[in-house]
């Protein structure tokens, strides 16, 4: 193995996990401060990992991160699965194929069934250059046009791309609107807007904890999809992680997809991937 070459250990997975998680739970919690998201919301512990749920039809209803700090029980199973079904919703897990093999078996003994994965991509952003395309301007947007870098980002998430394999879930934009507002209101999120020839063409935000930057929130209009758009978000925001001296940039993407591919070209690794599993109320 070369010196460069990124090896993921459960150490460094299980670092990733929980900046998964201390994200999800804080959209979860900046939903109920704002009034998004229902009494009945709820992220809940569990075993190292986190129990969500964020009004119906969220993307944010999931667990996250389990399999790192021990398996959980089965009375604990049994109060997520109730948890989920007072408020009539489907339980899905997110596994990272890193976590304890026990707690895959335990999930399809209870009935779970696999419906599809994604893929968690990382580098080292030190010690390296992120030129951006002359074609696009990235900026970063952290005091304002709030409103035109959210529109921008729900746009281009109601029209994925059709590369790769299609997306496994589907959201209204009123619901994609709240969830992405919740998130980049997580601690220490930055919003980045690329613009080409003057008009905003995407959107993207990191997050950066722990040493670790999560580039996540990127999309891109259709119209201006193919002409760099995308790139110049990654180098952007690689930039600014390189910057803040992190160790590690991160970014998850469905599998085979566009956004794969231009992570990979920009020296994006494949470090482990999620299945999902999910149970659909008794």
């Amino acid at each position: 193995m070369s010196e460069d070459a990124l090896f993921c250990d459960t150490g460094m997975a299980a670092r990733i996990e929980r900046m998964e998680t201390d994200a999800i739970t804080g959209g979860v919690s900046a939903g109920l401060r704002r009034g998004t998201v229902e009494f009945s919301g709820f992220a809940q512990e569990i075993a190292g990992g986190a129990a969500c749920f964020a009004g119906p039809g969220s993307p944010l209803n999931k667990v996250v991160g389990v399999g790192f700090a021990g398996v959980p029980t089965v009375a604990q199973w049994d109060a997520v699965e109730q948890a989920y079904a007072e408020v009539g919703a489907p339980v899905q897990v997110e596994l990272a194929h890193l976590a304890d093999p026990r707690i895959g078996a335990d999930l399809t003994a209870r009935g779970y069934r696999l419906t599809s994965f994604e893929n968690v991509l990382g580098l080292r952003p030190r010690g390296r250059a992120w030129p951006t395309p002359q074609s696009v301007e990235v900026r970063r947007d952290d005091e304002n046009g709030f409103d035109t870098w959210l529109d921008i980002v729900v746009d281009g998430f109601a029209h994925p791309d059709d590369d790769g394999l299609p997306a496994h879930e589907e959201f209204p934009r009123d619901i994609l609107a709240a969830v992405v507002r919740d998130l980049a209101a997580a601690g220490n999120t930055h919003r980045y807007l690329a613009y080409r020839d003057g008009i905003p063409a995407g959107g993207g935000s990191l997050r950066m904890t722990g040493g670790i930057a999560a580039l996540a929130g990127a999309a891109t209009l259709p119209e201006h999809r193919r002409q760099g758009v995308q790139t110049a978000l990654l180098s952007a925001r690689l930039g600014a992680a390189a910057a803040a001296d992190c160790d590690l940039a991160v970014v998850t993407t469905e599998p085979g997809s566009k956004s794969q591919k231009n992570s990979q070209a920009q020296g994006f690794a494949l470090l482990y991937t999620r299945a999902v599993l999910v149970k659909d109320p008794a």
